[in-house]
């Protein structure tokens, strides 16, 4: 009997064509992928790889079975998905994976509606970067992720996006300031983030500067820490600001630098019941929330 965990392998390298991509997808490091793969042709008794340069492809036993492995797993998951149904919400699960921020402000108020309501549903949360929690979710490790973005843009293939909030980005200090950046040209900065740092050297781009970079950290402490030392400045988002606020550093909103924040599930709806609670509790507790608190100080 073909093992399934070694079949979703097969079928991740064929849809990603690689093995290190695929074991990104899976969460695996890229000998336990080879071992799955090594490991399914032994129980089948077909070559399904070969070696091409220092990569692989699949042969033609090896396609043929990720593509009717992709259907099998499809099933699978649809009978999950119609079990779920079935089920309810009296008992199961869902699983969410959040940034830190959004982990440390609404997502716990989320978490506590959704056990009230239904308390036999059991919710576990997982800290990931947006990326990161998307590549879970596509590989069918979270039913929600919690990511951010810095501009509205479309929804990607199968993925889609519910905004839960808008927050703008604050300069952080050390002493009390205004919100021109261009008053900050000869500081140094802390940048955080890939996706937080671009968006920090475009809005010093339209101030009409580029900004010099000492310190990178995406730990929003730390980067606080390090501007109340007076070792630089920073801009960081309302929630980041209002899940840990350091007292010795003052903020400002900054115009026109909106974060969005988006719940992204995988798949058509309808949404399985479980995710369906998940996402009204996510749009609740956001809907109520006023980021509160970060306000120049």
């Amino acid at each position: 009997m073909l093992d399934v965990s070694r079949l979703r392998v097969l079928v991740a390298v064929a849809r990603t064509g690689s093995v290190t991509a695929a074991a990104k997808e899976l969460h695996y490091s890229q000998p336990s992928v080879s071992h799955h793969l090594a490991r399914l042709e032994a129980e089948t008794g077909a070559k399904l790889v070969q070696r091409v340069g220092r990569g692989i492809r699949l042969t033609d036993a090896g396609r043929t079975l990720a593509e009717r492995g992709a259907e099998i797993l499809g099933r699978l998951d649809a009978a999950e998905a119609e079990l779920s149904a079935h089920v309810g919400l009296t008992q199961g699960r869902v699983r969410l994976a959040a940034f830190p921020s959004a982990l440390g402000t609404f997502v716990p108020r989320a978490a506590s509606l959704l056990a009230e309501r239904h308390p036999g549903l059991r919710v576990s949360l997982t800290e990931a970067e947006p990326p990161e929690a998307v590549r879970m979710l596509r590989a069918g490790y979270v039913d929600v992720a919690v990511i951010f973005r810095y501009d509205t843009g479309a929804e990607e293939g199968d993925i889609h996006l519910r905004r839960l909030l808008d927050e703008p980005s604050h300069l952080v200090t050390a002493e009390d300031s205004g919100s021109d950046l261009a008053a900050y040209t000869d500081a140094e900065w802390i940048a955080g983030c890939d996706r937080c740092r671009r968006h920090l050297l475009e809005m010093c781009e339209r101030a009409g500067f580029s900004p010099r970079v000492s310190f990178t950290t995406d730990d929003f402490v730390a980067v606080q820490a390090l501007v109340a030392a007076g070792l630089g400045v920073t801009a960081l988002p309302a929630l980041a600001l209002e899940a840990a606020r350091n007292p010795a550093v003052r903020t400002v909103a900054l115009p026109d630098s909106t974060r969005y924040v988006l719940a992204a599930t995988y798949g058509e709806p309808p949404q399985p019941p479980a995710t369906a609670a998940l996402l009204d509790a996510l749009i609740e507790s956001t809907g109520a929330h006023s980021l509160a608190g970060t306000g120049n100080s």
